[in-house]
């Protein structure tokens, strides 16, 4: 294994100090292959380089390594949180990568907690209840996260039910005359006609707070004492009104079916591998209520899990090969990656054992103690079982899709005779233009590979400089210059392989057109010295119905029609409908950009774009924020008093 490393590899391998740490391995491309964390730098880099590591997998991945980077850290705890967020950050081939770019939604109930309710501005005395996605501040009280923006809602539902909370923006509270349906429905007391006082609201805001923590058995003592008070006062209506409130949390609480008190706030995770893919089951619950579940699928399971973890042995005195499950793997990996930016409940239910390190290092992250039940008992073994089936569901989901896309692409791949060696290589580009009357003209380039559409690699092209209408221009600039990077790369490189990924041509370049699409391809292909053989135009049929598209090549063969019911069509006409909306998206967005420019909204300093939807979703639309008074605008998150004088003044 020595042989194939170069001496200087091996003499930084030999220096490497016995310290906790990070290690990086690169190929002679510089791509990154892998990130491990170390107890002890020397004694696992060297591990790797003093075996022979046969045909495995990571020998596989020993070979290719040229370089090295490493970085000493304080405790194996850090270590390992610096290794997942580099993971999570690089993308390295041989380590398993979970991938969410959504955030979880919260429960807002607005204003600081305050039992009088008062506050300087009305909306502020009747806190309001909302669905909230995003960056949590100290101006309001969030609950949760959420699996998902339903759990919000159906707990909204509940609230309004029980408390009677309002939910209308402080805008439109502000400026009811006469209660609102909600209202009449029994959803709210329609505090913005006065029809409770501060107090009582104050009353039931802090009782819905109560339920959302779980803390359902005192709050049903704190109403009976309320309505007992209301009763020896001869306030019959009042205490009826409790009698009601109390009926009505029963029904909630037998409809949830709270069971266990003990468990407040619990995350659940099951793990499920089969098919070379695995599963990640989150199931949450916040306030002793079970919210529901989200699922989660890694990449690189494969290569990953094919690479040893060397750990030293309790002795210190060398290291020992260590094969655990792919399932702790995985788990192990989402709970390092997942937990970086989303808190940790205090307790975690799981499927696969979870290392003590990991959860010190969770702990040392998060401030609180987090502790791991792996075989529970009772109420949370029922949670656990059905994380694990809903695991289950989902991968069995998750590769019936993947099968049929991957039999799509092979028969694409047959039906234009494309020479791939391998199908999850298999890289398609599609092209569209879109305008209205000529006016925004947006091209999009959407990516197919690995057997479905990368969003992450879409680009979206502005076009100018052409008449108004004209679409053969529009595609000619477009891949003038998304190609003309590609050709300078291939000539460069003599011949050989291009490195990176953005520089080498897609096995199929398809363009939404006909004809004359596909000849003005094929003369910007020719000019840049390109294989037009790679250019497919995907021509509408007669009365443009879908399934009767036909396909035209632009190295003039003749025009191929698949078949209503051929997979390759269904392929082609789903890369070809994604370009399509991607392209309109962004010409829309970019029209509304134009005719709203002389709104000066966004030429006024301090209003960002996030700033900027708020006050456009708050008032609906610039002209809305341009009759809002001063005092309007500071309620909206984000505004203060001098910005919102700022923006009154602009916009008048």
């Amino acid at each position: 294994m020595a042989a194939i490393h170069s001496t200087e590899l091996l003499a930084q391998v030999a220096a490497l100090p016995p310290l906790p740490g990070v290690y990086r391995y690169f190929d002679v491309q510089d791509v990154l292959l892998y990130v491990g964390k170390a107890r002890n730098l020397k004694k696992r880099v060297g591990s790797y380089f003093a075996r022979q590591h046969g045909g495995t997998r990571i020998g596989h991945m020993v070979g290719k390594i040229a370089r090295l980077e490493t970085t000493v850290v304080r405790s194996e705890a850090e270590a390992l949180l610096l290794e997942n967020n580099l993971i999570k950050s690089l993308n390295p081939k041989y380590n398993i990568l979970f991938r969410d770019d959504k955030s979880y939604p919260y429960l807002k109930i607005t204003g600081v907690s305050a039992k009088d309710g008062t506050g300087s501005v009305a909306g502020q005395c009747y806190p309001r209840v909302a669905y909230y996605r995003g960056a949590v501040d100290k101006c309001h009280r969030y609950f949760g996260p959420y699996p998902g923006a339903w759990a919000v809602k159906e707990t909204i539902q509940l609230l309004q039910k029980v408390f009677r909370l309002r939910t209308c923006e402080d805008t439109v509270f502000a400026n009811r005359t006469r209660p609102c349906l909600l209202y009449q429905i029994k959803r709210c007391t329609a505090p913005c006609v006065g029809f409770i006082s501060t107090a009582a609201y104050a009353d039931d805001v802090h009782g819905a707070e109560a339920l959302l923590r779980g803390e359902t058995q005192e709050l049903m003592q704190v109403l009976e004492q309320r309505m007992l008070a209301h009763s020896d006062r001869l306030e019959f209506e009042l205490a009826a009104e409790v009698r009601n409130q109390i009926t009505a949390l029963s029904r909630v609480l037998h409809q949830q079916a709270i069971e266990s008190v003990s468990d407040k706030d619990v995350d659940i995770l099951a793990v499920k591998v089969a098919g070379g893919r695995a599963c990640v089951n989150l199931a949450m619950v916040r306030g002793g209520r079970h919210l529901g579940d989200r699922a989660y699928f890694p990449v690189h399971v494969d290569d990953a899990a094919g690479v040893f973890h060397m750990e030293e042995d309790d002795e210190g005195e060398g290291v020992v090969p260590v094969s655990p499950t792919v399932e702790a793997q995985v788990l192990a990996a989402f709970l390092a990656q997942h937990y970086m930016g989303v808190p940790v409940p205090p307790s975690l239910i799981t499927s696969e054992a979870v290392a003590p390190m990991l959860l010190e290092a969770l702990t040392l992250q998060t401030g609180v103690r987090v502790t791991a039940v792996h075989q529970p008992r009772e109420q949370r073994r029922a949670w656990l079982d059905m994380a694990q089936q809903n695991a289950e569901i989902q991968l069995a989901r998750l590769l019936a899709e993947e099968g049929s896309q991957q039999a799509r692409t092979r028969a694409l791949a047959e039906a234009l005779d494309l020479d791939v060696e391998n199908l999850d290589d298999l890289t398609i580009e599609c092209f569209d233009i879109s305008h209205t009357a000529g006016e925004a003209t947006q091209a999009s380039c959407v990516v197919f590979h690995h057997h479905k559409l990368q969003s992450g690699e879409y680009r979206r092209f502005k076009i100018e400089g052409i008449t108004g209408g004209d679409d053969y221009a529009a595609m000619r600039q477009v891949l003038k210059r998304r190609y003309s990077k590609v050709a300078e790369a291939q000539r460069e490189a003599g011949g050989a392989e291009v490195s990176n990924a953005l520089a080498r041509l897609p096995d199929l370049v398809l363009v939404d057109g006909g004809k004359g699409q596909v000849s003005m391809a094929r003369e910007v292909f020719t000019e840049l010295g390109l294989d037009t053989a790679r250019i497919v135009g995907v021509e509408k049929g007669e009365g443009r119905k879908v399934g009767l598209e036909e396909l035209v090549f632009a190295d003039g063969r003749a025009k191929v029609y698949l078949g209503r019911d051929s997979a390759a069509l269904m392929l082609v006409a789903q890369i070809r409908d994604e370009a399509h909306r991607f392209a309109i998206t962004g010409m829309r967005a970019a029209r509304a950009k134009v005719r709203m420019s002389g709104s000066r909204l966004e030429d006024i300093p301090g209003v960002g774009p996030k700033k900027r939807a708020r006050l456009l979703q708050r008032f609906g639309g610039v002209r809305g924020v341009a009759d809002a008074s001063i005092e309007d605008l500071t309620t909206v998150d984000g505004i203060s008093r001098c910005l919102a004088e700022e923006i009154y003044r602009a916009l008048r």
